[in-house]
């Protein structure tokens, strides 16, 4: 995470999304949904809108969709400019890159008025686009499970996690399948604007400000599990208490489990080891209670688990990409203390 609030507090963030034929009205609709419903919470122009959100494609004009209808755009990529973000929809349409096509003149030179430093994102198989453009080459990226074999022969020298639900490389991020993308406009938003904004949007549109694990969790088993439990209810005990150490084997007996059986089932239902969901839940606790309260750093740690201010910070750091003292003075103004 890079301090970017203070990019948008003049005029709304432009966000420019680039759709081609065989657009998905879901990812289209979800940016527009996301992003055009962040406001300011408070303090001056509390209400306004933070994103100007517009689409384009390469000619504008009637653009067929995967779905029997399709939508009419106005703009071509010239709007792309004065863009702040950049967003690539996914296309099954053949002929383009997540099909085995080439990127093509029109859609390199739409990509090439990206300007140095705006940040450019895909969802789901977009990131084919991003890959045939060159831009994730010596980046980590993500795509749809059912794609990674193909993003792979592809793409072989891009390191892909087809694990996660989104990737986040500062200025180029992309995200998994198409409800993924919801998953990608929060943490923007977050990133932009931080925890308490996001949550409203979250709010508004009915869904999860965070989700658990990555997309490991709706990839088919090949041997599904019978009369298993659910670790929810362990998951759920742990959220409840993480101001204090939570052992795997406590998280485990909860669950009525043996160890070798939660971690297992914790794994495929969340796409992540107990620890790892752990240390990220107690890094959104405390990225919620350094934008809403003055506690030091060291109270926090202590109310979230880490035990001490380094633990938190290291966590914090590797986490979100900031200290938690650049984090908060981001958010609440100040000058950074840690």
């Amino acid at each position: 995470m890079r301090p970017e609030a203070e990019l948008h507090r003049d005029r709304p963030h432009r966000v420019a999304v680039l759709v081609r034929p065989g657009v998905m009205p879901l990812e289209l609709g979800l940016v527009h949904q996301l992003f055009g419903s962040a406001r300011r919470q408070s303090g001056p122009g509390a209400g306004t809108l933070l994103y100007d959100v517009v689409t384009c494609t390469l000619e504008p004009g009637p653009v067929p969709t995967d779905a029997d209808f399709p939508i009419h755009v106005s703009h071509g990529p010239d709007v792309i400019d004065d863009a702040g973000t950049v967003l690539v929809p996914a296309s099954e349409e053949p002929g383009q890159p997540e099909t085995g096509g080439a990127l093509g003149p029109a859609l390199a030179g739409a990509l090439a008025r990206v300007r140095p430093g705006v940040r450019i994102a895909s969802i789901c198989t977009g990131a084919f686009v991003l890959a045939a453009a060159g831009l994730l080459d010596g980046r980590r990226a993500t795509t749809h499970w059912r794609s990674a074999d193909t993003f792979r022969r592809q793409f072989p020298h891009i390191e892909l996690d087809p694990d996660v639900l989104f990737t986040d490389g500062g200025d180029v991020l992309t995200s998994a399948g198409e409800a993924a993308g919801i998953d990608l406009c929060l943490h923007l938003i977050r990133r932009d604007h931080g925890a308490a904004v996001a949550a409203d949007v979250a709010r508004r549109t009915v869904v999860p400000p965070y989700r658990e694990g990555g997309q490991a969790q709706y990839v088919p088993q090949p041997v599904p599990e019978a009369g298993g439990t659910s670790t929810a209810p362990a998951r759920a005990w742990a959220l409840e208490h993480l101001d204090r150490p939570v052992s795997l084997s406590e998280l485990a007996e909860r669950a009525s489990m043996s160890v070798r059986t939660f971690t297992r089932r914790f794994r495929a239902e969340t796409g992540c080891s107990p620890g790892r969901w752990l240390t990220r839940q107690r890094v959104e606790r405390a990225r919620v209670l350094l934008e809403e309260t003055d506690r030091p750093v060291e109270v926090i740690a202590d109310d979230v688990g880490f035990g001490t201010g380094a633990s938190l910070r290291a966590h914090f750091r590797d986490v979100v990409g900031v200290s938690p003292g650049v984090y908060r003075a981001t958010f609440r103004g100040g000058m950074p203390q840690d």
